[in-house]
């Protein structure tokens, strides 16, 4: 039986999956093999790089688009090494013994590089392999270097320089064509060099690129193909708002929608049940579990989040306010590589889940110390009463948010991130947040889903705005009251509250700290000053 693939290359026979080889721009890639050019394929973690790579060797392979020798190679294995070249070397040329045996069932690497390797050292030894291997047969020679931004340093400078030093002796005496895949473009690489105690700028350790191309996300209609597959194999239908929900929750991120539908399908026992549609009720529960469970995906996504250069772009989109000064170009780029940002503008988190996995991951430690009892805001009923936990929340942010913000790194969205730290402590006991912040949006928008006490299917939906203060009160207040209640329309939200944070320096408690209730367009909204 087939199913989801969340983890290595996909197998048809094994996994549903889209074509690999209908990912990438195919008409493109076989130009510039046949043009004899050297590129670069990059993308965001688990994307379906590796995939594309693999279906692309063995397309090249049969024959069929002229004939090559083509050979994938993964020297992620280099990484170990750090910047020891000598053994990074043995095991990157490792590698391509293994796969040129595997693939070509040819012994030439094998028997080649550990003489190349003691004479002309890992500066050198790359180059005279390529070199003899290519010169050994008429048959046009590709290379597929997978994970090229593994390496680092001086390792990683030199596979670069000793491609482009061959470069001019193509294809009789190296590769005709060399594909460099990564996370990031090789343009952007800024490579810290020990031998040379400098940086070295991957643009020019390798000048000799003639193009970039992404493998982008799935399209809405490969997410429903996809999922389409499980339902021709096993009847199982996904109902409409199921496929709605997988296609806004991931915006089509390959990794999410697999772990999303391999989550409700197969993982959840009521998903198991092959006579019952998948609901959008599924996919929401399948989204909490993978992002309770801290998937490496995840994990791995939100570790950038420390790195100064990120912070610089998703701080500001957090607090919701404008771009900063000191928020780069390449700060920028390097983020979008990442994944963690749309590709295109306006500068936003690039999909659902990533929205919601960012705040709660640089709250986790801080929720983790709150001792706040979720059981204290709840009614007989199991229904949570928000006013009460706001309340609650008031009296903390004055006593102990200067603490407490102190420790975030993410300062400038502080209070922001501590009240959902203190909500999320609490929501976690029986419903969900939804949350929409972004660059020059001035607030950052909570919705409250709560099923507890509610009817089957009527979960309450509950709304809270945060602002920063700017300007006069009267006129955030004014502004808040009117975004808060077409949120709440939009949402069908039965309660409203709009939370505003004053940062005056030296502006007294007493002088920030109020409650009132404002109507807006016949909705009573609670509005709570801190």
């Amino acid at each position: 039986m087939r199913f989801f693939n969340t983890s290595g290359p996909v197998v048809a026979a094994d996994h549903y999956c889209v074509p690999p080889l209908e990912r990438i721009d195919l008409r493109a890639i076989l130009a510039l093999i046949g043009d004899k050019r050297y590129f670069v394929l990059h993308a965001p973690r688990q994307t379906g790089k590796t995939s594309a790579l693999l279906a692309l060797r063995d397309l090249l392979n049969g024959g069929v688009h002229g004939r090559y020798r083509c050979v994938y190679v993964n020297v992620e294995a280099g990484q170990a090494a750090r910047e020891n070249r000598a053994e990074a070397m043995r095991a990157i040329l490792s590698e391509l013994e293994i796969e040129a045996e595997a693939t070509l069932d040819d012994p030439l690497p094998a028997s080649l590089w550990p003489a190349l390797l003691e004479r002309a050292g890992p500066a050198g030894v790359l180059r005279q392999v390529l070199a003899r291997w290519a010169a050994a047969d008429p048959t046009p020679l590709v290379l597929l270097i997978d994970e090229i931004d593994a390496l680092v340093g001086d390792t990683l400078i030199a596979v670069l320089r000793q491609l482009r030093a061959g470069y001019a002796h193509r294809p009789r005496r190296f590769p005709q064509s060399v594909i460099l895949c990564g996370v990031r473009d090789v343009r952007d690489y800024r490579i810290h060099s020990a031998a040379e105690q400098a940086i070295v700028t991957g643009g020019s350790a390798f000048n000799i690129k003639a193009e970039s191309l992404r493998i982008g996300d799935f399209s809405e209609a490969e997410v429903r193909a996809l999922l389409g597959q499980h339902t021709a194999a096993t009847g199982q239908r996904f109902a409409e708002d199921a496929l709605q929900a997988v296609w806004e929750l991931t915006a089509g991120q390959p990794w999410l929608v697999n772990a999303l539908a391999q989550q409700a399908g197969f993982r959840n026992e009521a998903g198991r049940d092959r006579s019952r549609d998948l609901a959008a009720e599924d996919l929401q529960a399948a989204r909490e579990q993978l992002i309770r469970r801290r998937e490496t995906h995840l994990e791995q996504l939100t570790d950038k989040l420390q790195e100064e250069r990120v912070r610089r772009v998703i701080g500001p989109v957090l607090s919701g306010g404008q771009a900063s000064a000191e928020m780069r170009p390449d700060d920028l780029q390097y983020v979008r590589d990442l994944g963690l940002v749309a590709r295109d503008d306006p500068i936003r988190i690039a999909n659902l889940i990533y929205r919601e996995v960012i705040p709660r991951d640089l709250t986790w430690t801080t929720q983790a110390g709150l001792t706040h009892d979720p059981a204290w805001y709840l009614d007989a009923a199991g229904n949570l009463r928000l006013a009460e936990l706001l309340a609650a929340f008031q009296r903390f942010f004055r006593e102990h948010s200067e603490h407490w913000i102190e420790r975030f790194q993410y300062r400038e969205a502080g209070p922001q991130l501590l009240l959902q730290a203190f909500l999320q402590r609490v929501v976690n006991s029986g419903g969900r947040v939804e949350r929409e912040y972004g660059l020059g949006r001035m607030r950052t928008d909570l919705l409250i889903v709560w099923p507890s006490g509610a009817p089957p299917g009527r979960a309450r939906r509950m709304v809270i705005e945060c602002k920063l203060r700017r300007g006069s009160l009267d006129e955030t207040i004014r502004t808040g009251l009117e975004q808060t209640r077409a949120y709440m329309d939009r949402c069908a939200a039965a309660e409203g509250h709009l939370v505003i944070f004053d940062r005056t320096a030296g502006k007294p408690w007493s002088d920030k700290i109020f409650r009132r209730t404002e109507g807006a367009a016949g909705m009573a909204i609670t509005v709570w000053g801190m």
